[in-house]
């Protein structure tokens, strides 16, 4: 599929799940959402979702507890895409089981080449965890298998790549984010706040969702399905 069109101006989302399932469905509480940080990840990518995270949690804590942290490898400083060094919260060892995990982009290459990595997403995934990913966060989720025949969507200038890595998967390239139930998938950088303010509403409500962007002055209108 061709990403000749250059940036969608007509990004929306895609649902496949149908309508909004129950909080309870992804865990029993507290429920822990874990973002992976990597050597070469684009900052926003996990920035942007870790503020829209971090936000309903804090907003949500008389009702529910959800714990919202970042995971690497090791405790050694990740040096990201444009030069920003951060430290994980949590190592893979440390970390608890995760009922959502959020992949994002950036320089996936050697991620995507780390079999540890993908045995990894694998097990998150066998556990029962919600799989998301941001940008070319997908295309270690195809090297995965994660996206076997699924639709899908990532950063408009990696359309073909996807499809490169896994032709199963049915690539939606004017969609800002992509939910097929247990798998969603967010277009580049920007649309993971998008994508994770509609993780907010689909186990929280739509307006505990607007609530967050509001607090963010996120001047993009909520995508609900």
């Amino acid at each position: 599929m061709s990403s000749s069109s250059g940036l969608h101006a007509d990004l929306r989302p895609v649902v496949e799940h149908g309508p909004t399932l129950a909080p309870g469905w992804y865990g029993d509480l507290p429920v822990n959402i874990g973002i992976f940080i990597f050597d070469g990840v684009e900052e926003l990518d996990f920035v942007g979702p870790y503020e829209v995270l971090t936000s309903w949690a804090r907003q949500a804590e008389d009702e529910r507890e959800l714990s919202v942290f970042t995971i690497a490898r090791t405790a050694e400083p990740v040096t990201c895409s444009h030069g920003l060094r951060v430290i994980a919260d949590r190592t893979w060892d440390e970390a608890p089981p995760l009922d959502v995990l959020v992949f994002p982009g950036g320089r996936v290459g050697r991620v995507m080449e780390d079999a540890p990595v993908l045995d990894w997403v694998r097990r998150t995934r066998d556990s029962g965890a919600l799989m998301t990913s941001v940008c070319t966060g997908a295309h270690v989720y195809a090297a995965a298998g994660v996206l076997k025949d699924r639709p899908a969507t990532t950063h408009w200038g990696s359309l073909d790549s996807l499809n490169q890595i896994d032709p199963t998967i049915e690539v939606r390239p004017d969609d800002r984010f992509v939910d097929s139930g247990d798998v969603v998938t967010a277009a580049g950088v920007s649309a993971g706040i998008d994508m994770a303010l509609h993780l907010v509403a689909r186990l929280d409500s739509t307006d505990r969702a607007e609530w967050v962007r509001r607090y963010m002055q996120y001047e993009t209108p909520l995508y609900v399905s």
